[in-house]
C-alpha cells in the first residue's frame, strides 16, 4: 500500500474514533433530562458557567425580588474563586449543580480527563455547601461517551434544556425575554448565562430577567429548581 493510502487509512480511522467517541453518544441522549412534566405549570430557570462574582449576585437579587428559585450550573474552578457567591446562592434556596470542573468542551476529553472533570465539580461544590450535587450539564450540550460512567460515580443526572432565549448569537435582552415568554410550556428548562461566554451576555441577562419573570409569573407558571421540577414528575410517576 502507497504511503498516501496508509495515510488515508489512518484519517478514516482516527475520524471513526472521534465520531464513535464524541459524536454518536449524542444518539443516547435519551437518558438524560430534556424537560420536566407537563402536568403542573412549573418551569426551571438554569444559569450556566457562574460563579461571577460581579454578574450572579445581580441575578441573585432579581430572583429573590420575584420570589423565584432557580438552579444554577457551576464551573467547579470559579466556584472555588469565589465561594461566597456559590453559598449566596445555596443559602437563597437555589440548586447549585455542576457544570465540570473548567468547562471545556468534552468532545475534546479522554475519558480520564471527562471523570476529572466532572468528579472534580463535583466534590468542589459539596465542599462548599455541603450538599451534593444531583445534576450535571456539559458545556456546550457536547457529551461523549465516557460522561455516563463518569456520572453514575458521582450520582448526578445529566439535564439539557428546552428553551435557550441566547446561544452563541448575542440577543438583545428584549429579545430574550420575549422569545422565553412566547414559546416556553409546562415543564420548559430554560438555560441562560449569568457569566461571559457570549460577550455582553450578564448584562442582557439582568436586564431581561425581571421582565421574563413577570411575564411566566402572568402567565401562570410556578418557577422552580430541576431538583424540584423533576421530583414532581417522579411524583406524578407514582400516582399512576
Amino acid at each position: 500500500m502507497s504511503l498516501a493510502g496508509r495515510a488515508a487509512r489512518i484519517g478514516l480511522g482516527v475520524a471513526g474514533a472521534f465520531i464513535g467517541y464524541a459524536w454518536l453518544p449524542h444518539l443516547f441522549t435519551g437518558t438524560a433530562t430534556w424537560r420536566g412534566p407537563v402536568r403542573n405549570r412549573a418551569v426551571a430557570l438554569t444559569f450556566d458557567d457562574g460563579p461571577d462574582p460581579r454578574w450572579t449576585p445581580r441575578v441573585l437579587d432579581v430572583l429573590a425580588a420575584h420570589g423565584a428559585r432557580a438552579t444554577f450550573f457551576l464551573i467547579g474552578r470559579r466556584a472555588a474563586a469565589a465561594p461566597d457567591v456559590v453559598r449566596a446562592i445555596a443559602d437563597a434556596g437555589h440548586e447549585v449543580a455542576n457544570h465540570t470542573w473548567s468547562h471545556p468542551s468534552l468532545w475534546l476529553c479522554s475519558p480520564r480527563r471527562t471523570e476529572h472533570e466532572i468528579a472534580r465539580g463535583h466534590v468542589t461544590l459539596a465542599e462548599l455547601t455541603g450538599v451534593a450535587p444531583r445534576h450535571f450539564r456539559p458545556p456546550w450540550g457536547m457529551v461523549n461517551a465516557a460522561m455516563g460512567r463518569a456520572l453514575t460515580r458521582t450520582g448526578e443526572r445529566c439535564v439539557f434544556w428546552s428553551l435557550q432565549p441566547e446561544g452563541l448569537r448575542p440577543r438583545s435582552a428584549e429579545a430574550q425575554a420575549e422569545y422565553v415568554v412566547t414559546r416556553v410550556s409546562p415543564g420548559a428548562i430554560v438555560d441562560l448565562h449569568d457569566a461571559e461566554g457570549v460577550a455582553g451576555a450578564p448584562a442582557r441577562l439582568v436586564a431581561a430577567l425581571g421582565t421574563m419573570l413577570n411575564g411566566l409569573r402572568d402567565a401562570g407558571y410556578r418557577l422552580t429548581t430541576v431538583a424540584e421540577l423533576l421530583g414532581d414528575a417522579r411524583a406524578a410517576r407514582g400516582r399512576e
